[in-house]
């Protein structure tokens, strides 16, 4: 049988995130140090650890047939590759930054000004859009540095908890776009690869979409359940079950976790008691 060949990046928290998710979606992957390749034992894919840069070529040509890659880098380097999952981890955004000591009022404060960055084509058409000229710099690696030693009046790189930024004395003052870890394809692929990507996207979602919601168990008087029901967005409809106590149900539903807190608030003033929370590990509807 084919096996799906699957590109993630070599190293750092995205190639850490991406070995997590494979993990979780009950993928072993046989794993050496510094291995370029590896077999899953119980899954028929073969991961192949690549320049995160790279990815989009070789999906063009056929070499690997999917990829987890940060969406920063699709839009740089591939926008012509669909992106048929979004994954949620490695978020981050690629942004604008200048000298803490320069004066920002907006974009257009960029005219003319030197821009170092290694994400030209990102830039460029932000810049367009704007109506801004500027004159790009392209840089491979520690961009941030570029103003300190005259190089260049501002950066564009990708910013997560801006910590680099705050070391080199600059501030953030536009984001062109926001990134996460995303799932790509080859427009070479096959069927019968397409079928098993289609059953690692099953497991994909099945993993995000527990990650996402959690488990919640309550009590309630009978007289009350009707109003919890109400607040309680679930699956399809909440389950409810006779306590042992007279009057009294356990009601268990699944809440997303962005909406939590604040359901949970209506869950208290509306007479719920004894609520439990707990994880939940994989969700297949």
């Amino acid at each position: 049988m084919n096996k799906l060949k699957i590109a993630i990046q070599k190293s750092g928290k995205l190639n850490e995130e991406s070995l997590e998710l494979l993990k979780n979606c009950g993928i072993s992957i046989d794993n050496g140090k510094d291995q370029l390749k590896a077999f899953a034992r119980n899954f028929p894919i073969e991961v192949l650890y690549l320049r995160n840069g790279d990815i989009p070529q070789y999906l063009r040509d056929g070499v690997v047939d999917a990829a987890i890659l940060g969406e920063n880098t699709l839009i740089e380097k591939g926008n012509d590759l669909p992106i048929v999952e979004k994954l949620g981890f490695s978020k981050c955004k690629v942004s604008i930054a200048v000298p803490k000591s320069v004066e920002y009022g907006s974009i257009k404060d960029l005219e003319g000004k030197r821009i170092a960055t290694s994400y030209p084509n990102t830039v460029n058409q932000f810049l367009d859009k704007k109506g801004v000229k500027s004159e790009l710099h392209v840089i491979n690696g520690s961009v941030e540095i570029a103003p300190n030693i005259g190089l260049a009046d501002a950066i564009v790189d990708i910013v997560s908890s801006g910590s680099t930024l705050f070391k080199n004395n600059l501030k953030e003052v536009e984001v062109l776009l926001k990134s996460e870890a995303v799932l790509t394809v080859s427009p070479s692929l096959s069927d019968e690869k397409q079928r098993i990507l289609d059953k690692l996207q099953f497991r994909i979602q099945s993993v995000l979409k527990a990650r996402n919601s959690k488990y919640v168990l309550l009590n309630a008087p009978n007289d009350k359940v009707a109003d919890i029901i109400k607040i309680l967005p679930g699956m399809k409809s909440p389950t409810v079950l006779p306590l042992a106590e007279a009057g009294w149900s356990s009601i268990h539903t699944v809440i997303n976790k962005d909406r939590f807190w604040d359901v949970i608030d209506e869950l208290k003033l509306n007479g719920a008691e004894g609520i439990l929370v707990c994880p939940i590990e994989k969700m297949v509807l």
